[in-house]
């Protein structure tokens, strides 16, 4: 087979070596490979290379030599950086560490957070909502967080927002250290982590520089503490940058003073009236107004007790009615004290400005106005013509915004009023909210008032109401749920109609109810009519009911540090 001779090539010009550069010396330093490769792009003819041009060379080719060594050095080796500042220790944490069965559990429960594939199937306890509860439950016994789970932790805070205050709280100084050398953990450092990211009340100038120069939600976060430990304090902060504040802040501020609302907060308040923002002024009439002995109060119940009177009955001399007169116009005072002009599609104008007068005015004062009658008296006593809905729904809004238990207590009625059992049942056109009105009773009461409603009209209307109600469930109110998912399953519908309830039940029943229901995960004998194998599907939820309560009860054990 013929072979090919070899042709040795001979270059015409010398390689050129590289030329030694001293990095200190701008005129020899290797020019940055980014600059060297846009003006490769657009040509020596339209950019001057960022390079050394020798006698009789082209810039062109002194731009390739200079890419050539630069390409030999990038591929050689790296330049040494400076190294940087190593950083400080983390912090103590004086807190008990958990016990060993809680920190194997919460290692579980951070592994395994994730959606369960193909939904709410089987009989195995969904950890991603045992979660919370678990965080919480740690957070009452003040224990700090394994530092090897810090950052599984401040990974499932970062993706749910609802698990920052308490993840945040167990994670301590050391997770707020950490998230400092993370962008992915920036979150922790905005103020939502609670007081252990704030200043307290010892350090008044680290209290007035973060206020000046925090983000916005550690100012939000910030104004919110000073309040709850010095509702005096809180607003003397918010008023130093006041005049300087954007629109939209100066709404959000307003908002975080009425979780520790004062007397006090008056005098600011009233200015707030004036303000350039029209939502700043609505919000402060409704704070206003949540103060009972305001001057806005005042001046609201001045409008509306007159259009408010009892009258005879038509055909009944010796019964009273309430009769209503809205008022006819709606002028300048009334704007500034947070009525607004223009009502909604559908309202008449009269009717409007009516409701929002009723709901400034304090509840107490209706009592005198109509012969010293109680709340329930006066919830009973009919109205002429079709304005008893309006009205009664306005007085729903005063007694939320007042918190005022009484009238909440008459506007609710009985639990087995029949007209409680659906929003189709309820009058028409009303706005009414039962379960807002729920937060204004008493926990216990609460909790009693929805078992019996539950009793009376089963589930269907009562998620919303059960979502109000404290944690863990009260004994009536626990045996009511269970009691109405029992008769769901005896009728032969799905357990999927009631999901969310049985998710309540799983995360909020007393896990001490665990032995009662054993006897529910059995299968029973579908009835005639039922959906095709709703039985075996009853007692899945039920076995997953069942062993979640368990669980729960495990959880709370390890806690203690007893033994399981």
């Amino acid at each position: 087979m013929p072979t090919t001779p070899i042709t040795r090539i001979t270059p015409t010009a010398p390689i050129p070596s590289p030329t030694p550069t001293d990095p200190t010396d701008p005129t020899t330093a290797p020019a940055p490979w980014p600059d060297l490769v846009g003006a490769a792009l657009l040509g020596a003819g339209r950019r001057t290379p960022p390079v050394a041009v020798r006698a009789g060379q082209s810039p062109a080719a002194a731009l390739l030599d200079a890419a050539a060594v630069s390409t030999v050095r990038r591929r050689a080796a790296l330049r040494p950086a400076p190294a940087g500042e190593r950083p400080a220790p983390a912090p103590a944490d004086p807190r008990p560490p958990l016990p060993a069965a809680a920190r194997r559990r919460l290692a579980l429960l951070l592994a395994d957070r994730g959606p369960a594939a193909g939904g709410r199937r089987g009989t195995d306890p969904d950890l991603t909502e045992l979660l919370p509860q678990w965080l919480a439950a740690a957070g009452e016994h003040g224990y700090r967080a394994p530092e090897a789970l810090l950052p599984a932790l401040l990974d499932a805070a970062r993706s749910r927002t609802d698990l920052r205050p308490a993840a945040l709280a167990l994670a301590g100084p050391r997770g707020l250290w950490l998230a400092r050398l993370n962008d992915d953990w920036r979150f922790a450092l905005r103020g939502i982590g609670g007081p252990l990211s704030l200043p307290g009340a010892d350090a008044p100038e680290a209290v007035r520089r973060l206020w000046e120069e925090g983000l916005f939600a550690e100012r939000v976060a910030l104004l919110t503490a000073v309040r709850r430990r010095d509702p005096r304090a809180g607003l003397e902060l918010l008023a130093t940058t006041w005049a300087t504040e954007r629109a939209e802040d100066r709404l959000m501020f307003l908002d975080s003073l009425g979780e520790a609302l004062t007397p006090t907060d008056e005098p600011f308040l009233e200015q707030a009236l004036s303000d350039r923002s029209r939502n700043v002024r609505t919000t402060a009439a409704e704070l206003l107004s949540a103060l009972p002995s305001s001057a806005l109060a005042a001046r609201m119940a001045e409008r509306s007790l007159p259009c408010v009177q009892l009258a005879p009955a038509a055909g009944d001399t010796t019964a009273e009615v309430l009769a209503i007169d809205p008022p006819g116009t709606c002028d300048a005072g009334m704007q500034r004290d947070g009525v607004a002009a223009k009502p909604p599609s559908g309202r008449g104008e009269r009717a409007w400005w009516l409701g929002q007068l009723v709901e400034a005015t304090p509840l107490d004062r209706w009592s005198g106005h109509l012969g010293g009658r109680t709340p329930a008296e006066i919830v009973a006593l009919p109205v002429a013509g079709d304005r008893r809905t309006e009205l009664h729904d306005a007085w729903c809004r005063a007694a939320v915004r007042q918190r005022h238990p009484g009238w909440a207590r008459a506007l609710l009625g009985a639990p087995g009023d029949p007209v409680l059992a659906a929003p189709e049942m309820a009058p028409a056109g009303s706005a009414r909210d039962l379960t807002k009105l729920l937060t204004v009773l008493p926990g216990d009461e609460r909790a009693l008032w929805v078992s019996e409603f539950i009793a009376v009209h089963g589930l269907s209307d009562a998620f919303r109401m059960l979502g109000v109600c404290a944690v863990p469930w009260t004994e009536p109110l626990g045996r009511s749920v269970v009691d109405a998912l029992d008769i769901a399953r005896d009728a032969g519908s799905y357990p999927w109609s009631f999901s969310g309830v049985m998710g309540l039940a799983e995360r909020c029943l007393d896990p001490a109810e665990a032995g009662r229901l054993d006897m529910l995960t059995a299968v029973t004998d579908e009835p005639e009519g039922a959906s095709p194998g709703s039985g075996g599907y009853w007692s899945e939820a039920f076995l997953r009911l069942v062993g979640t309560l368990r669980l729960r009860a495990t959880m709370h054990t390890e806690l203690a540090g007893e033994p399981s």
